[in-house]
């Protein structure tokens, strides 16, 4: 079961920056609830079972979904794809687009928003690298692709590419180092 080594590595990561158990952690993270209720409905909504079972599944996973989201403030919708090892690093407002993706081992933190922009030809989604660290209240936007290892410092508008190895900050956002 993919989903369950996925979740493994999200608990992993928890576990290595909290130094608690991972029973703690499960009861007392946010975030680690929404990344359950993330990894099961993802990976119904992508399995093979046939739709007479999948979509019933669905509708509940989705119940669940608004649930985590009014008591957590985060929105992971299973359309979207994220790599294992996410860490959510305060509860609060996050919110994915839909059409989100990725990589694996990334940091993500209270207020950020992935989402789309609606302008014609700058219409669609970021890609989001591996190992990227989002500061606090960032919004990335656009059909933008972020490298991997990149930094994007707290309240940055994150609006063009931003290359592998480097630190963005303002709005927009520029790069300002390198990592």
């Amino acid at each position: 079961m993919p989903w369950l080594s996925d979740y493994r590595a999200d608990v992993a990561r928890y576990t290595s920056y909290t130094e608690h158990s991972r029973t703690r952690d499960l009861m007392a993270q946010q975030g680690l609830w929404a990344l359950l209720q993330y990894r099961l409905a993802a990976a119904t909504f992508r399995s093979s079972l046939p739709p007479a079972i999948r979509l019933p599944l669905l509708g509940a996973l989705y119940a669940w979904r608004k649930v985590i989201e009014m008591t957590t403030g985060i929105s992971l919708p299973h359309t979207a794809v994220i790599g294992p090892g996410l860490y959510l690093a305060h509860f609060g407002p996050i919110i994915f687009n839909k059409d989100t993706q990725m990589g694996a081992t990334c940091d993500v933190h209270q207020g950020v928003t992935i989402g789309s922009s609606d302008r014609g030809a700058r219409s669609g989604v970021p890609r989001i690298g591996t190992q990227v660290w989002i500061g606090p209240n960032a919004t990335l936007a656009g059909p933008i692709t972020v490298g991997d290892h990149v930094m994007v410092s707290a309240n940055s508008l994150v609006v063009r590419d931003v290359p592998s190895h480097t630190v963005v900050r303002g709005v927009p956002a520029e790069v300002v180092g390198s990592r």
